[in-house]
């Protein structure tokens, strides 16, 4: 069994040693679409876990409609986001509800890791269609053809969103600047 799609079909079927080899296998993938999301690196780390558990949890499910790779985007997308909002209620609550600041304090934080959380509170306020179709296309990098399979839209409809999506992040993005 040499491929991720073998190794998952293998792995969604019930046997063990194919979810291990698979784990092994997708980690570093898994890890650099996570750090993508987040700024700091134990946070990613943090998602790359969650995901490849929750990847544990629910292989079962895999059903095939798609290839292996673009569900395990999907995935990897949906913990880091969810990660990311479990590290901003934490901030609330530790802050006693002190809200995030407008922008990152540059003494503190890198330039890169300032957008990434910008980008991040930005996609927060988009429709989760949007965010979804957008996070998938410019995070994740897949193309159209297999947002459209993954979401189940047409590509025309897919190409809408992520249009529709980028142009309010433009704008929300822009009013955050400096």
């Amino acid at each position: 069994m040499d491929s991720v799609e073998d190794l998952a079909r293998a792995a969604a079927a019930g046997d063990a040693a194919a979810l291990d080899a698979l784990l092994t296998v997708l980690r570093p993938d898994v890890l650099r679409v996570c750090a993508r999301f987040l700024p700091n690196r134990d946070d990613a780390e943090d998602a790359c876990q969650d995901t490849l558990l929750a990847l544990t949890r629910s292989i079962g499910r895999f059903e095939g409609r798609s290839s292996f790779r673009t569900w395990l985007y999907r995935l990897t997308a949906n913990r880091a986001r969810s990660t990311y909002q479990s590290l901003r209620g934490r901030f609330l609550a530790e802050s006693g509800g002190v809200p995030l600041p407008d922008r990152p304090d540059p003494r503190r934080t890198s330039v890169v890791a300032g957008t990434r959380i910008d980008l991040l509170e930005a996609l927060e306020t988009l429709p989760p269609d949007l965010a979804e179709a957008v996070v998938l296309r410019d995070l994740v990098d897949l193309s159209y053809a297999e947002i459209a399979t993954l979401t189940a839209v047409p590509e025309g409809t897919v190409k809408s969103r992520i249009h529709q999506g980028r142009s309010t992040l433009r704008l929300r993005l822009s009013t955050t600047g400096p």
